[in-house]
């Protein structure tokens, strides 16, 4: 049966401090590895007051030290905004602190607007086009065999398992070409799910770490007891994407509105219901069966949910709902 794990954007809620988004963030975190989730991914994104991995090796090493054995990492670090060197050294410091536990999941997108993502790397010249020799380049850090003819320190000789992430075929391309694993970012962008895992899988070669295609999709979880709760929390999470199709990024993940859905105009739910195509909203039940259409569709090895939802309690109670959704689906099986 697929396996669940879990990925984190961090949310700084509405009036609140990034100090106590990453304090929830360790104990979701710890929370997931009591549930038996395979991994905690934090995503890197910049310029959004609502979303607090933009340090995402960082907060990691704080996740890290809140668990035991729950494998940790980014999905993911946008590898354009950043030298391969500098990625491999963040990444090997963690492999040192929590051996055999550290992913890494890679994208080519910016994880943020152009004066930001300028800011980052204070040239635009390349960008996404140099990614596939960028991750060449992170793996010869790892591998102590760096063509530049020095020896990354840390990052040489660490156990760090990369993932390809994407939204389009590239990322599939690339993960094939590669023989790696490959997270697709249906949670927010379900359009080419289709053709991207198809073309993954038929032109996948493998390779000294992966020998036959490993698929990971992402889904967006807002459970609860009751399923009008269940619709009242993922207000927020509606509100995040209509403010961020508007252009507005200020201010953190606002509260839960009572019939927000209802009272948006019809373009506005159309676009969240093709954006949150792969949600679950409800019960267990609810779940289990959006749970079941996702890897009946997609033949995922791996679901990773996401749950942004601004009452920590209610998000803690989502999340275990999803877990034991997933059992459920197991026991069926």
């Amino acid at each position: 049966m697929a396996r669940m794990s879990f990925l984190d954007l961090v949310p700084v809620l509405d009036g609140g401090s990034l100090g106590d988004a990453f304090l929830r963030a360790g104990d979701i975190a710890a929370h997931c590895e009591a549930l038996g989730f395979s991994r905690y991914w934090v995503a890197e994104h910049h310029g959004m007051p609502g979303v607090g991995g933009a340090a995402t090796s960082v907060v990691l090493a704080h996740v890290g030290a809140a668990t035991r054995h729950l494998r940790i990492g980014a999905g993911g670090i946008m590898l354009p905004n950043h030298a391969p060197l500098q990625i491999a050294e963040q990444f090997g410091t963690l492999d040192a602190l929590f051996p055999g536990r550290i992913d890494l999941g890679l994208g080519r997108a910016p994880g943020s607007e152009g004066r930001v993502a300028y800011a980052l790397r204070r040239s635009l010249a390349g960008g996404s086009d140099n990614f596939v020799a960028d991750i060449r380049e992170l793996q010869g850090y790892f591998a102590g065999a760096s063509e530049h003819g020095f020896e990354a320190v840390p990052g040489a000789g660490a156990d760090v398992a990369l993932w390809i992430l994407g939204s389009s075929t590239f990322g599939a391309q690339v993960a094939a070409a590669l023989g790696l694993p490959y997270a697709f970012a249906s949670h927010f962008a379900p359009q080419m799910i289709d053709a991207a895992l198809a073309a993954y899988r038929a032109h996948f070669r493998p390779s000294a770490v992966l020998d036959k295609p490993r698929v990971m999709v992402g889904c967006n979880v807002f459970a609860a007891d009751d399923a009008q709760e269940a619709r009242w929390l993922a207000s927020s999470m509606q509100q995040a994407f209509v403010a961020l199709r508007s252009g507005e990024t200020r201010g953190g993940l606002k509260p839960p509105v009572e019939g927000y859905w209802e009272g948006l105009p019809a373009p506005a739910r159309a676009m969240l219901a093709e954006a949150m195509r792969f949600a679950a909203i409800g019960t267990r039940d609810d779940v289990a069966g959006m749970l079941r259409m996702v890897l009946a569709r997609t033949g995922a090895d791996e679901v990773i949910v996401t749950s942004q939802i601004f009452d920590h309690r209610a998000r803690k109670r989502s999340i275990a709902i999803a877990a034991e959704a997933m059992a459920a689906l197991s026991a069926d099986a």
